[in-house]
C-alpha cells in the first residue's frame, strides 16, 4: 500500500497503529527501500508510534480515574474493600501492561 492509499494516523485504532508501525520496522529493516521511500516509512513510523503512544496514555488515565473512583467509594463506605478488590486491580494492571506489548 502506497502512501496516497494509508489512512490517516489520526483515525487509526491502537491495533491499526501498531500492526501498521510493525510493518514500517519491518520494511525499514530490510533495507531494500530508495533512501526517499526509508525516509518517507521513518515518517510515517514515528507518526504510527505517537499514535500507539497516545493510547496508551489514555488507556492509562483510563485505569487511573477507575481505580480513584473505586478509591473514592471504598473510603464512603468506611474504608471496606470487597475480597475480590486486589485480583480485579491486579488484572486491570496487567491488562493495561499488555496494551505496550508487541505481538510476537
Amino acid at each position: 500500500m502506497d502512501a496516497a492509499e494509508r489512512p490517516d494516523v489520526s483515525t487509526l485504532s491502537y491495533e491499526q497503529a501498531r500492526d501498521e508501525l510493525i510493518e514500517v520496522v519491518h520494511n525499514l529493516e530490510a533495507g531494500s527501500t530508495s533512501l526517499e521511500d526509508a525516509l518517507a516509512l521513518w515518517e510515517r513510523g514515528e507518526a504510527l508510534a505517537a499514535r500507539c503512544q497516545a493510547w496508551l496514555d489514555g488507556a492509562r488515565e483510563r485505569l487511573d480515574a477507575a481505580r480513584a473512583r473505586d478509591g473514592q467509594s471504598a473510603g464512603a463506605a468506611g474504608g471496606a474493600r470487597a475480597g475480590g478488590e486486589p485480583a480485579r486491580e491486579a488484572a486491570l494492571e496487567d491488562a493495561a501492561a499488555g496494551l505496550g506489548e508487541e505481538d510476537a
